[in-house]
This record gives C-alpha cells, structure tokens and sequence, in this order.
C-alpha cells in the first residue's frame, strides 16, 4: 500500500505544479494531502493511522516538519543560506546598471570581425554576466533586446543566433556565484550526514567491527567549494560554445558572417573596452578570489559582491557628470590603504604592541571612514536614480522568501516520500541495477535531465537531492567526492532551462523576440547547446580533477591545511614520497652517509646518542620502502581477482542487512499490535522476508569467508610494513627537527639572560612582586623558545610559591639558582653547536625533508600539496575495506 500513497503523493505535487499552483505552497500542500489521506483511510480499513506508513505513521511526519522549518532558519551551523540574498541584490543591481547592454556593444565590436565573431561575443558576454549577475532571465532578454535584431541584421541564421543567446544565458547556473550551488551545496551537506551513517552502518554490518576508520567517512562540502569546483566546468562549457560557434561559421560561412569593423581598434576603442571589462572582471576577482585565497567565506564574499555591485552602479548610473567616479575612487583607495595596513601591520585594536600599530590603527580608521562615505554615497545614488535600490531590495526580498518557502516545502515533501517508505524503494530500485555504482549514477543523472523538462531547477534541487545523494554518496565502489557530484548535478540542472516546453532561457527569449522568430526556431536552436551541454556532463564525470583540483588545492595550501599524518592523504603522499625514493635514493643515501660523519661532540650526550639512533635507522628506510612496495604488489594482484566476488557477496550482503532491518522492526509492532489480523500479516510478511535472507545466503559461495580472510591478512601485512616504516623514522626525525629547532632559537634564548638574573636578584633581596613579575614575562617569553620545558617547570614552581604566599628562602633561592645554571649550561652548548652544526643540519634536512621528515612537517610543502590535491582528486574505489 506504501507505493500507492507514494504514487498519490506524487500525481498531487505533479498537478499542482502543472495547473501552475504555487511551487512553496504545492509541495508542503501535496505531502499534508497524502499524509492525510494515508492516515484516514488506515483509520478506516485498518483501525490505525499508522497502518499505510512504511515509519512511525502521521506524527513523525510532524516532527520532521517541525525540525525542518526550525533548521532553516535557527540552525547556528547552517548559514549558507545567509549567502543567497547577498548574490541576488549583487545580480539585480548589476543588472540595474545596463553593465550588459555596455558589455555587448563593446564585445561585438572586439570579436564581430571574425567569423562568428558577434555569436562568440554573446557567448563571453554570457559568461561574464554568469560570474556577476548570474540571473538567467534578466540576462536572456538583455542580449535577446541588444544581441538578437543585431546577428539578425547580420544575416546569421535564426536557430544559431537563438541558441547562442538562451545557451549563454543559462550559463549563470553553473558559472560562480551561483544560488543553484549554493542550493545544491545546502541540501548535500546534509545528505552528505546521512550517507556517512549508511556507510558506518555497512562498515559495521559487514565487517562486525564497532567504529569505521576516519578515511573512510563521507566528505561534506559547502558553498564555497561548490563556486571553485564548478569554475573549471563553467569556463569548459563557455569553451565548447565558443568552438562549436567557431567551427559553424567556418563550415557554413552564410549561418554566422563576420562584420568588419569601420572604426577600427584605436586607442579610443581600447580605452573603452578596458573601461568596460575590468570593472566586472575586477568584481569578478574579489568575490571569487577571497574565497579562492581563504581570505572570506561565502556569505562574506557575497557581502563584498554586494557592495561592489553598489559602488559600480553608483557610477554607471550617473555617467559624463562633475563626480561620477568619486565615491568608487575614495572606495578603492581607501580598501588598498586598508588592506596594506591589515597585512603588513597585523592590526588588532585589543592587542596594540607598538606605536607603528598604533598609527597604523587611526590611519586605518580615517580610510574606515572613508570607506563608508564613499558606500553611502553610492547607496543614495542607487536609491535616487530610477528607483533602482526600491526594485533591488524588493525583489531581493521575494525571490529569497520564495527560495525559503521552496525550501521548506520541500522538506516536509521529502519527510512525506520518506514516511511512505519511498527513499528505500529508490534505494532498493537503484541497488538492484545490474552494473554497479556507475549504471546507478547515470539512470540518475538521466532522471535529473528527463525532470528538467518539465520543473524548475529549485524543485530538482531541493526534491531529487535529498532522497537520491545520501545512496550514491554512501556507495564505496566509486567514493565520489559530495563536491563532484554536487556540480555535477548542477552542470545537468542547466539543460533544464533549454529543454522545452518548459525551458525558462526559451520563454525569456521568445517574449522579446521578433515575429520573424518562431518558437520553432528557438527549440530547434537549443537543440545543439543541449548536446553540448551533455558533452560537458560526460568531460566533467570522466575526469574529475576538473572540479576537485581547485578546492583541493586551495584547502591544501592554505594556513587550515592539514598535517601530513592525516589519513585521507596517506595514499596519494605514499605514492609521491616513493617515487622520490626510487628516483633519487642514491642522493638521500649519501646526505644520511655525510649526517653520519658529523661530529656531534658539541652536543650533550642524550642529544648525541638521539641523532646517531636517527641518523642509523633512515638509512633502514630503503628496505622498507621496498617491502612496503612489495606487500603492496601482493595485495594489488590478490585483489584484481578477489574484487568481482567481494562485489558479488557484499551486493547479497546489503539486501540480507535491509531485510533484517525491516524484520527488526516488524518485531516491534509485533510486540505492540493486539490485532490478529495485522499480527497475521506481520508473521507473513517476516516469512517471506526470512525465506528471501535464505535465498541471498545461497548465492554467496562457500570460500568467500576464506577468500576475505586472506584478503585481510595480506592488507594487514602491507599496514604492518608501513607502520614499521613510521615507527623507524618518525620519531627519530620529530628529535632531530626538535634538536635542530633548538639551535635556531640560541638567539631567542640568549636575549633573556640578563632580565632573568635581574629578576633572581630581586626575588632574593626581598623585591618579591617585582622579580616575579619579570620572571613570568621570561617564562612567557620561552614558550616561544625550543628545548625549555626543564627550566619552565622549575620558573613555574617559584612563582607558584610566591603566589600562594609559600616563600621558603632558602628554597626559593636554591631553586632559581639551578634555573641560571640550566640556562647558562643551554646557552652554551647551543651557542658552540649553532655556529658549527646548523649548516650542517640544514643541509641533510634539505635532503630528507620531502621523504623521511615528510611525515612531520607541520604542513604539506607546497610542491607536495599540489601533487596530493592532484592525486586526490579522482575517485578511489574503496569498497575492498568493507
């Protein structure tokens, strides 16, 4: 009966978006309909409103409602949303400003006189408009109004010149910032929790171990890097447009003529085209580029998008007057002051060090000042002229109320379907396809693309989402990143906007298109940009790094990166520390061999004996590389043919854990139910459930269990063969950099010996206050210095008695007597062994830095970053751990 009521569920949402009933209210609306109607006639037929739930019935479907509307807008951790308005006021007011009118004229001039010069303008055009304004139909009727009676005039053919315009138009879809990517990253954050309980779920249930290793949990992602995975997919779907455009006019020369240019290209025309490009490119680059650097999040970006936004329009809407560029000029000097003085200052008004901060900190706050007049007076600009900042404001207000209402309705739409047991049978539909992960994601992906003919976008986004990601996510056959299929997902939501009849880029277009233009045309003209927008889905999916290697590298290279030792990159470090190993082992070799032979009788004898101990186990670490190599071989090719069983099994497997799962919960209503009726069918339903597990049971082939026990003892031997390789260099390179440090920090070191003897002095004749308060600033001063601890604990108990008020002299004086001495004995050495071993140091670490000391480095160099967000950015099947 569930399937039923999901298929009621369905047909009520299906005709309430079809007789054009509001999409927030027709979604909430379709899933209280069918709850109702489910509830009702369980109360009627079965004596229960539970009865035709595939879960707990009408009362979690409340909760869930409930929890949903609380976690759109009470949430403290999911603010990704705050960044939507902030791109829609920043669209609509450059939209506002006829930044696409100016655009247009001065790129059809720049490219018109080449062979479909004037179509690959529009196309660039589009793509510029994505990356600002990223509205589809306010971009689509601009270049349909300004774009199409020109490429018309110019003789090119009418389904051509159609489809460049609504192909370029839709290109705000998937070209950052996006509100479809931020949508998209919203409800993947939090499948993406979801997926990662399924899989902890199958870890548990096929391998009886309680918790799952780290590296095999399911990555989230956000908004941010939804906007640096998709700039790649974005430029390659402006590239496949440009050359189809190209290549059309040059096969068929009559479709797209060039138009020559009567003007030429002086400096006049030059000066207009940079007047007219850096503006956007330059808004382009801050908003993408702070969240590119890590210098903002996403909702920070669009805050600066947003002012931006305004102070470009303060001028574009008040041309060829006495103060036209005034507020942007005081705007751009006064951020470069600001910034200048932020980095090469470090200014923070709590924590003023010097007079240089301190000046540094009212010469800021005069640009501070600045700044916001400059705002100010671009604002009322924006307000005065043509009402431009009432439209903005107000539609920024509707369209964001109406993604939220969507949002919300879709959840509780989403709650329903799940209440009647529909994300399982999809689950159970899409595991039952022959084929594996890859045939699962593509009838996906075809169900994506087969709904974008008939509902928007958002729909897509906020229904299909939820139910379909936490499935493929949660598979570890394939492991796709949340981020990849993320942009996959919006890279195919964009055909949505050109397959008819109900592609929006064609309606835009089609109410501003002349009569000679019919809606024939314009569907035939998309026809070309929809293939090509499928051949960017398929470049996108068969090479992943397109997506995953700018967040990968902007993660791995920023100051949040993590350590070397974290799980998840141990697979692509291991592969480029070992390949260093076997191209230059013979030159590592030699500085450990030149390591050896240095004379470390400068050094105390425990630091001696530490350095040769590491000294002679690197040099092991050669043979354990290639046993490591070799235990990896062996797994390698035991699992080529061990793979297609394990697959089978653990296909089998899965179905045995979902049926025993709905017998779990069969037994509880068992429990609860005094109707024999219902407790008839429940028995029956266990019956068939048990006589299906039998039948699973029977196809996994009795040598399976040997076959994955051996499999396990030749993984463990290769962890065992890395874990041996660890344990040998590990800590003996974390001594030596400790050693090394050491040496650096003489100077530090030696700069507190005569306030330290000054505050010994004190504390011993009686200025008690005065010594130990110079005494903490020094033993503040040293946890800055290497090697201290020793002399920090004795300080630490000194100041300690004096605190409490326990001042035994004798003690006291005893006490920070040993201080000196352990510091002058410090001094000493360091100062003899920095001036003759550091260089020497410095060289073998140099040497061995990016193989046997990769491990403890404090973060990945940043050859080795690049190589790993690279190596990491292709799908890694995983499924052989579970």
């Amino acid at each position: 009966m569930e399937v039923l009521f999901i298929f009621i569920l369905v047909l009520i949402m299906m005709t309430a978006l079809g007789t054009g009933f509001p999409v927030g209210f027709a979604l909430p609306g379709a899933g209280v309909v069918a709850i109702a109607i489910a509830a009702l006639l369980g109360f009627v037929f079965e004596g229960n409103t539970h009865a035709y739930f595939a879960n707990e019935g009408p009362t979690q479907w409340i909760n869930v409602g409930i929890t949903n509307f609380r976690g759109a807008y009470w949430e403290t951790n999911r603010d990704t949303l705050i960044a939507i308005p902030l791109f829609i006021y920043m669209g609509l007011v450059l939209q506002r400003s006829r930044i696409a009118e100016d655009l247009l004229n001065t790129m059809g001039q720049l490219f018109g006189s080449i062979p479909g010069g004037l179509g690959i303008s529009v196309v660039l055009v589009g793509g510029l408009l994505a990356a600002t304004t990223g509205i589809v139909g306010a971009t689509v009727i601009a270049m349909g109004l300004i774009s199409l009676p020109s490429m018309l005039k110019a003789k090119y053919k009418k389904t051509l010149a159609t489809g460049i315009i609504t192909a370029s138009g839709t290109l705000g879809q998937i070209i950052p910032p996006s509100v479809v990517l931020i949508i998209v990253a919203d409800q993947l954050s939090n499948a993406s929790d979801i997926a990662d309980n399924i899989r902890k779920t199958l870890y548990q249930g096929f391998t009886g171990e309680s918790s799952m290793p780290g590296f095999l949990s399911v990555g989230s992602t956000s908004a941010g890097e939804m906007f640096l995975g998709a700039i790649i997919p974005g430029i390659l779907l402006v590239t496949l447009y440009v050359a189809y455009v190209l290549i059309h006019a040059l096969v068929i020369p009559n479709s797209a003529p060039a138009i020559p240019n009567k003007k030429g290209f002086d400096k006049e025309f030059w000066l207009r085209v940079s007047s007219t490009l850096l503006p956007p490119v330059l808004l382009i680059f801050v908003v993408l580029g702070s969240i590119l650097f890590g210098v903002a999040t996403v909702n920070q970006a669009g805050a600066i998008g947003a002012l931006g936004s305004t102070v470009m329009a303060g001028y574009k809407l008040y041309p060829n007057k006495k103060h036209t560029y005034t507020p942007t000029i005081i705007a751009s000097i006064s951020s470069i002051v600001i910034l200048i003085m932020h980095f090469n200052l470090n200014l923070n008004i709590k924590n003023i060090a010097n007079n240089y901060q301190l000046i540094g900190i009212v010469v800021s706050s005069i640009f501070v000042i600045a700044l916001v007049i400059s705002l100010i007076w671009s604002f009322w600009r924006v307000y005065k002229i043509e009402d431009v900042l009432k439209y903005v404001t107000t539609e920024t207000a509707l369209t964001t109320t109406m993604v939220f209402i969507i949002l919300i309705g879709a959840a509780m739409l989403t709650a329903a379907f799940r209440g009647f047991g529909g994300d399982e049978a999809i689950s159970s539909f899409l595991k039952d396809l022959p084929g594996g992960f890859w045939t699962q994601f593509w009838v996906v992906m075809l169900i994506i693309f087969i709904l974008g003919f008939f509902i928007d976008y958002i729909e897509i986004a906020v229904i299909v989402v939820p139910i379909i990601a936490p499935i493929l996510l949660a598979n570890p056959e394939a492991n796709i990143s949340a981020l990849w299929f993320g942009v996959m997902i919006g890279v195919n939501m964009q055909t949505s906007f050109l397959t008819p009849p109900f592609g929006f880029s064609l309606f835009y277009l089609r109410g501003v298109a002349p009569p000679s233009i019919t809606t024939l045309n314009i569907w035939k003209g998309a026809v070309p940009f929809i293939i090509l927008q499928l051949i960017g889905l398929i470049i996108v999916c068969y090479w992943p790094v397109l997506t995953n290697y700018i967040p990968n590298r902007s993660y791995l290279t920023s100051e949040l990166s993590p350590p070397p030792t974290n799980p998840r990159l141990e697979r692509c470090l291991l592969e480029y520390t070992f390949n260093i190993y076997d191209k230059d082992g013979s030159k590592i070799k030699v500085a450990i061999n030149d390591a050896k032979k240095i004379n470390l009788d400068l050094l105390p004898q425990n630091k001696k004996d530490i350095l040769n101990d590491h000294f002679t186990k690197s040099l092991t670490a050669f043979d354990l590389v290639k046993n490591a190599q070799e235990k990896k071989k062996i797994l390698d090719s035991y699992s080529k043919d061990y793979y297609d069983v394990h697959a089978a099994v653990r296909k089998s497997q899965a179905k045995i854990l979902d049926h025993n799962k709905k017998i779990s919960e069969i037994e509880k209503d068992l429990k609860q139910s005094k109707d024999e009726k219902k407790l008839a069918k429940l028995n029956t339903k266990v019956k068939e459930l048990n006589i299906e597990i039998a039948k699973l049971q029977k196809t996994i082939p009795k040598e399976f269990d040997e076959k994955n026990k051996k499999y396990k003892e030749l993984y463990n031997d290769y962890r065992k063969a890395l874990n041996a390789y660890y344990a040998a260099l590990d800590n003996g390179y974390i001594n030596f950099k400790q050693i090394k440090k050491d040496l650096i920090d003489f100077e530090k070191l030696k700069t507190q010996l005569d306030i330290l003897k000054q505050s010994a002095n004190d504390i011993k004749s009686n200025s008690v206050e005065k010594g130990s308060k110079s005494l903490t600033e020094v033993m503040e001063k040293l946890d800055k210095v290497s090697g201290t601890n020793e002399i920090k604990n004795i300080m630490y108990s000194v100041i300690s008695d004096i605190q409490k008020g326990n001042i035994d002299r004798a003690s006291t004086s005893q006490k920070l007597d040993e201080i000196l001495i352990l510091y002058k004995q410090e001094i000493n050495w360091r100062e003899k062994s920095a001036k003759i071993l550091l260089p020497q140091f410095e060289k073998y670490d140099e040497a061995v830095k990016d193989t046997i000391g990769i491990r403890q480095q404090d973060k990945l160099p940043k050859k080795q970053a690049l190589y790993v967000a690279k190596c990491d950015s292709n799908h890694e099947d995983i499924s052989l751990h579970f």
